[in-house]
């Protein structure tokens, strides 16, 4: 089966707009959980305290959260976070694209680690798994005009991209690093030094351009000089939309180049008569 591949080079743009979605750089990696708090907000700007808002989580960890709040806010930007009795000043890393359907979405990192204002609900949250369903719309990242279902998993778009991964073996300890060199809504290629079997199971942990998506795959095959295909069994709650707005941008990315594209046919007839 064939499958489309598309060589996106991604500017710098691109990138600071992708970055720091979730587990900002320096954030030490922890327990990530897909879970709705309400929390107070108050904007620090110029020295002087902003009036009190309410906003709601998204995803928390022990070094910051994503959160949802209708004030605008910008990367940079200081709040003092508040839930209960537990207070934090935080830092804006990330804000979502307003035309996007993560628009009112940013995410914040704790100026002061070990004060995360959810350590509680933390210790008693656990990470929860959902299967990677591939039902959706076809098109939704194709711009080869075909229909729906006319693909199948092996010709979903994939993407060249250049990020981290971090490999456990499930029902193990051996980790692993590698480099993700494509991607699609299934599935991964990865290099690394050790490559594993076909058939062994892992948790996945993904970090391109600083979004961090945690997924349960297998390994399918090994492809000399190039890695090991690695497909998506399962995904983080909370982590699906993120993988599609990281899919999402790859995609508008690689619209944007091909329509760029300039066909000269002039000099080509001049050359032919020549």
């Amino acid at each position: 089966m064939r499958c489309y591949l598309s060589v996106i080079k991604l500017d710098k743009k691109m990138a600071s707009d992708a970055s720091k979605i979730l587990l900002p750089v320096g954030v030490p990696a922890g327990k990530l959980v897909h879970l709705a708090l309400p929390v107070r907000l108050t904007h620090a700007a110029n020295g002087a305290r902003g009036a009190a808002e309410l906003a709601c989580t998204f995803d928390i960890h022990p070094g910051g959260a994503r959160l949802l709040s209708s004030r605008e806010v910008s990367v940079g930007d200081l709040l003092t976070v508040e839930r209960g009795r537990g207070k934090a000043v935080c830092r804006v890393v990330w804000t979502a694209d307003p035309e996007s359907d993560l628009r009112g979405q940013f995410t914040v990192e704790c100026v002061e680690p070990g004060r995360a204002p959810w350590e509680e609900e933390l210790r008693q949250a656990q990470e929860q798994y959902l299967p990677v369903i591939l039902d959706g719309p076809q098109t939704r990242y194709s711009i080869t005009g075909m229909r729906r279902g006319e693909e199948n998993r092996r010709r979903r778009r994939r993407f060249s991209v250049d990020g981290e991964a971090d490999l456990t073996l499930i029902g193990g300890h051996s980790r692993l690093e590698g480099q993700v060199q494509e991607i699609s809504e299934c599935g991964c290629r990865i290099a690394a030094g050790d490559l594993l079997a076909p058939g062994t199971d892992l948790r996945l942990s993904l970090n391109i351009f600083d979004i961090s998506v945690a997924l349960k795959a297998q390994v399918k095959y090994i492809a000399k000089n190039l890695g090991m295909g690695v497909e998506f069994q399962e995904i983080r709650q909370g982590d699906r939309p993120l993988l599609d707005y990281l899919l999402h941008k790859l995609n508008t990315q690689s619209i944007e180049e091909f329509a760029n594209v300039e066909v000269v046919t002039e000099p080509l007839r001049a050359a032919a008569a020549g």
